[in-house]
């Protein structure tokens, strides 16, 4: 499902991701006033994308103050994006989660932390084997204040490794709910060989990083 592609059907691949980042359409989304979500119950919303949105769900659902990560879609320029059609590359979307928190618990510069610290912050297009555009790294902000911690990080992030980081940013726009059986797909599958090989790796490497804003129960 999630795979390495053989050589030939990458090439397609990466040629179709660069049509979907760079056409006019997509250039509009990028050139967007950031739409911001209101607080409700006292809870906010932020939105990334980092590779597989099983895994990145199952990272900020150990963190301190997040009371839900949902799988879905955004950053791209078509409506009501399925799996099957962000897979072709074309839609200009990447996988995504919607990340519900207490700001009183965790701020949004420790989630920004979290998103980097959880992932190969140099990887143009993927995260290990899952490559393609709909695998992109994004960060998307509200406002100019998220804008401006966003871009502080990188750029702080890239001086200290002395490497240009992948991640896009973006104005968030919307966020699709992806289909029912992606939510929480890393408590629902353990023994999948993804969750067993990829996801839960990946998530005991972030934990080793940044084990001051874990969950009790993590």
């Amino acid at each position: 499902m999630k795979t390495l592609l053989p050589l030939l059907a990458l090439t397609l691949f990466f040629s179709c991701q660069n049509t979907a980042q760079t056409n006019t359409k997509q250039q509009a989304v990028i050139n967007a006033l950031p739409i911001e979500v209101d607080i409700e119950n006292g809870l906010a919303k932020a939105y990334f994308a980092s590779g597989c949105f099983w895994c990145v769900e199952a990272i900020y659902e150990s963190v301190k103050g997040v009371k839900e990560s949902i799988s879905g879609y955004s950053g791209g320029h078509t409506k009501n994006p399925t799996y099957e059609a962000s897979n072709t590359g074309r839609t200009g979307h990447a996988e995504a989660v919607e990340i519900i928190y207490d700001p009183k618990v965790v701020s949004f510069e420790t989630l920004v932390d979290v998103y980097f610290a959880s992932q190969n912050v140099t990887q143009v297009n993927g995260q290990g084997n899952d490559r393609g555009s709909q695998y992109r790294s994004i960060i998307f902000y509200q406002n100019d204040k998220q804008k401006q911690i966003i871009l502080k990080k990188k750029e702080a992030l890239a001086k200290k490794l002395s490497a240009k980081i992948a991640a896009e940013v973006y104005p968030f726009q919307k966020f699709w709910v992806a289909e029912d059986y992606h939510q929480d797909y890393e408590k629902k599958h353990p023994n999948h060989p993804y969750i067993q090989n990829v996801s839960i790796p990946r998530l005991n490497r972030f934990k080793s990083k940044m084990p001051e804003v874990l969950k009790d129960n993590h």
